[in-house]
């Protein structure tokens, strides 16, 4: 009786212990250790430890609960792996989920900007694993949750896209190996540019468009038809663009998977035969590789060749389509002339890349074919939304891009057209009509009037010469428009300017640099600019702008931000750039809230894209480029992160063999000036270089190399870094903010890197094509001497806002700065 009741006490525990190890909430006192798990209320997933293939990594994971195969949806870990059984999951009072190795060490960690009085984490039955206030079942008022970081898989209701209020980006990445869940080479996101679609990437190289959503599929897809699956939504607002999906049967099981070689697949699974079924690919053949057949090439699989140029294009290069390479594209057989252009509809297509297009929701299709005919940029127009009899225009300003032919579900696009081009066109013969008759009109009005134009022409030229003769600052503009073939860049005239900036207002000022005011504009073609407007007390003078310009507009590289055109005008100097719209790297990583959305991989991103651009500067251009400015606020960040080193106004170009120059006119930024630099006026590319590596250590560190300070020690930066280093601790180095998210191999490269870049003696630093190879590559590193301006602080008291000479000693040397900011 005894044993009796001995055995049925114990099984009643272990049910207890089993129910709640299964439970799908912990609170701030209970934990996951391995053999442990949090399964959905309705027993959908499975939170755990695992190990690929019984290896001895082991990660956090969510899984399939009900499903004979195991399929893991997304681990926490997937760069950290642990490296035995000891580990921990733990919600702490802050309402941040902490996962801690066997020593207590933090491994990965959630990322919630906001805390909470009773946080718990839940497993919820759609696979997403969230922190919330206890008995708070509000999405909105989530403080973390795993669908806004997935991995490989997209899980229905999970969001592909970008918040536009705090920048997060949400996209899947595939695994690096089938047993290896860190990221590999591929992510599947959403591109915001223009018309934001789907894109797949391999590192920064695009490989794969879906096309843009239309209201029924995304025009890439044709064989995407309505079905008892799934659905798909697309939503653009103010705050949020983003696609998504559901299941219409909630019993079916169904994931969109990124796999290691970039393919995108849809499965379901079927009970019957206990298998994922593979349900949809998204790339069929070699029609879905990017850019295929070029621009205003159209690919198609039942043709041989597959590519072809579109009616009224011819190949670029035909000796290259002759042998059977088709990425220079086509060009039209005939030139445009905006006055009597007309359009030829184009139909069962791919629509064109959206990178550099327009849109609005409300416009017919009429109303869109007008304004892309009053643009003469405007190269075609389709209509956006075709379900429920068509609504909305996408309009194109630049060369159509990555088109291919479907035999059925593909949609019209309207190109723009030469007149004799276009023939007998039914759907445009009206619109070649009414040009010709409004050419007719204009060309009568002129003959009536020619008397009176030439009289006042008379007048208006004798006005013109006084004026000129008046004007002091014509010669200048004069000069600078006989340059203009010099600066192989476009000239735009201030009304336009104006006009793109609402004159220059308020509400469009970005920011103020060392030498103006910054403004967002848009142009009549739909594009984004940002205006940099020379104050009239600005330190940059003529020369300056004009160096900007010869320098700038000869560079045409993926880490340079491009110059669009300039202004010279009455009294105004202004530049014209593309538009950045994460603004500058220091708005980030030296932000408290704002370095949150840096995590480690973009960081190393963007080291490694600075460190191609200089290398472009310094190698690989037509000019050979000292930047003389490199800093964190210049370099800029595009839709995805990716950098731009701007602000050419310092630059220097060297010529032959040149490979040093000196001058008595010391301009920079402090913290980020090489020693020989500032002391003897000497540069080169190693001036850039020391610079490179400042920025390298603010990145991985999140703080300013001017400026820091430390309990223990009175160095800056840079001697901070120095110190760690030499002691073995190069890990501390690392933000708070994105040690969840490091690899370790990484961060310590990249300190190590920083400190031999910014080392005293330019002969010891490393060239930028060293930097790129060592960044890129797993090889032994030599020793790193010690830092230049190790202790900056102490070194330099220098009044900014004056140029007088200011001298001061530290490490025996006595330094003079001339002018700097």
């Amino acid at each position: 009786m005894d044993g009796t009741l001995i055995f049925l006490l114990c099984s009643s525990l272990l049910l207890i212990l089993t129910i709640f190890t299964a439970a799908d909430t912990i609170t701030t006192t209970q934990s996951v250790r391995d053999g442990d798990y949090m399964v959905s209320a309705g027993g959908s997933y499975r939170l755990g430890f695992f190990s690929p293939d019984n290896s001895f990594n082991q990660y956090l994971g969510i899984w399939y609960n009900k499903v004979s195969v195991f399929t893991v949806v997304w681990v926490a870990n997937r760069e950290s792996p642990l490296r035995n059984s000891s580990s921990v999951l733990k919600i702490t009072n802050e309402g941040i989920l902490v996962l801690l190795n066997q020593n207590g060490s933090i491994i990965w960690s959630s990322n919630s900007t906001r805390s909470a009085r009773n946080p718990v984490a839940q497993l919820l039955d759609s696979g997403n694993l969230i922190v919330k206030e206890e008995g708070d079942d509000n999405m909105e008022n989530f403080l973390w949750q795993s669908f806004d970081y997935p991995c490989d898989t997209f899980l229905p209701g999970m969001k592909i896209g970008r918040n536009r209020v705090t920048g997060l980006d949400r996209f899947i990445s595939s695994w690096k190996t089938p047993h290896d869940p860190s990221r590999g080479n591929f992510t599947y996101g959403l591109d915001p540019s223009g018309y934001p679609e789907i894109i797949v990437k391999e590192d920064s190289i695009l490989r794969f468009r879906i096309g843009p959503w239309n209201g029924l599929r995304f025009t890439g897809t044709p064989q995407l038809n309505p079905n008892p699956v799934f659905e798909y939504g697309f939503v653009l607002n103010e705050k949020e663009m983003y696609y998504t999906y559901h299941l219409l049967n909630s019993s079916l099981l169904s994931r969109v998977v990124i796999n290691q070689d970039g393919i995108v697949q849809r499965f379901t699974w079927i009970d019957r035969t206990q298998v994922w079924e593979l349900y949809l690919t998204a790339q069929t053949d070699n029609c879905d590789r990017y850019a295929w057949c070029g621009a205003y090439g159209s690919c198609s699989i039942n043709n041989s060749p597959v590519c072809s140029c579109l009616r009224g294009f011819v190949p670029k290069v035909p000796k290259e389509w002759d042998l059977v390479d088709w990425s220079s594209g086509c060009v039209r057989k005939t030139p445009l002339n905006c006055s009597t252009d007309g359009f030829r509809k184009y139909s069962s297509l791919k629509l064109p890349e959206t990178k550099i297009s327009w849109f609005d929701t409300s416009m017919n299709l009429e109303d869109c074919k007008i304004t892309c005919m009053k643009n003469c940029s405007c190269t075609a127009y389709a209509t956006l939304d075709i379900s429920d009899g068509g609504s909305g225009c996408l309009l194109w300003s630049a060369e159509l891009v990555d088109i291919r032919e479907f035999s059925k579900n593909g949609q019209e696009i309207y190109i723009r057209m030469a007149a004799s081009e276009i023939g007998d066109d039914d759907d445009v013969k009206s619109q070649v009509k009414s040009n010709v008759k409004k050419q007719t009109m204009i060309i009568l009005s002129c003959v009536l009037s020619s008397a009176m134009l030439f009289l006042g022409l008379a007048l208006v030229i004798y006005v013109w010469k006084k004026q000129q003769q008046k004007d002091s600052n014509l010669e200048n503009s004069a000069s600078t428009k006989n340059k203009k073939e010099d600066m192989e860049l476009p000239l735009f005239d201030l009304g336009t300017i104006s006009c793109a900036t609402d004159n220059f207002s308020a509400t469009n000022k970005l920011g103020e640099g060392g030498f103006g005011p910054v403004y967002k504009g848009r142009l009549k073609d739909g594009r984004e600019v940002a205006v940099k407007r020379l104050s009239e007390n600005s330190k940059q003078g003529l020369d300056e702008f004009k160096n900007e310009v010869m320098h700038i507009a000869k560079l045409q590289h993926r880490n340079l931000v491009k110059l669009l055109g300039c202004c010279i005008e009455s009294d105004e100097k202004i530049l014209i750039y593309e538009f950045m719209p994460n603004k500058s790297l220091d708005f980030f990583i030296f932000d408290q809230t704002q370095s949150l959305f840096l995590d480690w991989p973009k960081r190393y991103n963007i080291i490694k894209g600075i460190a191609r651009g200089i290398l472009y500067l310094h190698q690989d251009s037509r000019l050979r480029i000292i930047h003389r400015d490199l800093k964190a606020s210049n370099i800029l960040l595009d839709y995805e992160m990716n950098p731009k080193i701007s602000d050419f106004g310092l630059a220097r170009s060297f010529g032959g063999n040149e490979t040093e120059a000196n001058t008595n006119k010391v301009v920079g930024t402090y913290g980020y000036m090489s020693p020989e630099y500032a002391i003897d006026g000497l540069y080169s590319a190693k001036s850039d270089v020391f610079s490179f590596g400042v920025i390298v250590l603010e990145i991985v560190s999140g703080k300013r190399n001017r400026g820091f300070c430390h309990p223990e020690h009175h160095l800056n930066l840079l001697g901070h870094a120095w110190r760690l280093y030499m002691e073995g601790r190069s890990i501390e180095m690392i933000d708070a903010s994105v040690r969840s998210s490091c690899n370790l191999s990484e961060v310590l490269r990249s300190v190590h890197v920083g400190l031999l870049c910014v080392q005293r003696r330019l002969e010891d630093r490393p060239s930028m094509s060293a930097v790129v190879f060592m960044l890129g590559g797993e090889g032994a590193l030599p020793e790193a001497k010690q830092p230049g301006f190790f202790t900056e602080r102490d070194l330099i008291e220098v009044n900014s806002s004056s140029n007088k000479h200011s001298s001061s000693s530290a490490n025996g040397l006595t330094i003079t700065l001339l002018q700097a900011r």
